[in-house]
C-alpha cells in the first residue's frame, strides 16, 4: 500500500494498479494475492479458511450488536468503530474454550469482554462523565437501568466548547447471536443545563423480556447540545458524545 501525493489524486485502476480514497488519505496498491479457488480447496491454506470463517462469524455478531443499540449510535460513533467492535467480537469468539478452530463462536466464547466497549474514541465515556453511577441488570424481572444522584454537571462533566446542555442516555439490549435477533429499549433524561446547579437524580429503566437465558447489555451515553436562541442545536453533530457498554449479563 503506497500513499498517493501531489495535486492530481486518482480513482480507479489503471493496469495492475488500483487508487483509492480512504480516512488515511489517498492510497494505492498493486494487484496481487492467491487465487480464491486455491484458498477455498488447497490444504496449506486451511487455517486461512478456518481465520475466515471465525472472522466473518464476529463481523455478523458485531453488526447484530450495532443493529440492537443503533438508535443511540446515529449520534454517538466513530468513522472506525465497526473496525474495532469486530476486533473486539474476535477476542469474544477466540475466548470459546470448546468449540475447534474454524468453529469457534461468540454464544461459546466470552462476550464479557465487550464491558467498556467504546462506540466514539473521539469522546469517551470514562474520560467524560465523572458523577458516579449505579447499574443493574435484574435478569429474571427483565430490568437493565442506570441511576445517578444529584451532581454539579459542570463539575462531574467534562464537556466540549460551546456545549451549554447535555442529556444522559441509556439502552437495554437482549441479544440471540444464534437467532441474529435482539429486544431493545432506551430511555433518557430531560435535555438538561450544564451549569453549575445540582440535578435531580437521574433514573433510567429499560425493561426486557424477564426470564432471558440470552446475553443482555447495558449502555450508558451522554449527548450534547448548544442552545441558541430558545432551540437545543446538537453540539457539532454528536461528533463528541460518548457512548459505551457498562455492564454485560452473558446469560445461562
Amino acid at each position: 500500500m503506497a500513499r498517493q501525493k501531489g495535486i492530481i489524486k486518482l480513482k480507479g485502476t489503471i493496469g495492475d494498479i488500483t487508487f483509492y480514497k480512504t480516512q488515511d488519505g489517498h492510497l494505492a496498491r498493486e494487484k496481487g494475492g492467491i487465487d480464491a479457488s486455491r484458498i477455498a480447496s488447497d490444504p496449506a491454506f486451511q487455517r486461512t479458511r478456518e481465520n475466515g470463517s471465525e472472522f466473518g462469524r464476529a463481523g455478523k455478531a458485531g453488526k447484530l450488536l450495532r443493529t440492537a443499540v443503533r438508535v443511540l449510535l446515529l449520534n454517538s460513533a466513530d468513522g472506525r468503530m465497526v473496525s474495532r467492535l469486530t476486533k473486539a467480537m474476535i477476542n469474544v469468539l477466540q475466548a470459546d474454550m470448546t468449540s475447534i478452530r474454524g468453529l469457534r463462536n461468540v454464544i461459546d466464547g466470552e462476550v464479557d469482554l465487550l464491558l467498556g466497549f467504546e462506540f466514539n474514541i473521539r469522546g469517551k465515556l470514562g474520560t467524560t462523565l465523572f458523577a458516579p453511577y449505579f447499574l443493574e441488570i435484574d435478569r429474571a424481572n427483565g430490568l437493565a437501568s442506570v441511576n445517578l444522584n444529584g451532581f454539579v454537571p459542570s463539575n462531574m462533566i467534562a464537556a466540549p466548547g460551546g456545549t451549554t446542555h447535555f442529556k444522559i442516555t441509556s439502552l437495554g439490549a437482549e441479544i440471540d447471536f444464534e437467532a441474529e435477533t435482539f429486544n431493545e429499549m432506551h430511555t433518557e433524561s430531560s435535555i438538561l443545563p450544564w451549569d453549575s446547579n445540582v440535578t435531580n437524580p437521574i433514573n433510567l429503566a429499560n425493561n426486557l423480556p424477564a426470564g432471558s437465558t440470552k446475553p443482555l447489555f447495558l449502555t450508558l451515553g451522554i449527548e450534547f447540545f448548544q442552545e441558541i436562541n430558545g432551540q437545543m442545536y446538537p453540539l457539532k453533530n454528536g461528533a463528541f458524545n460518548p457512548l459505551a457498554i457498562v455492564k454485560v449479563d452473558s446469560g445461562v
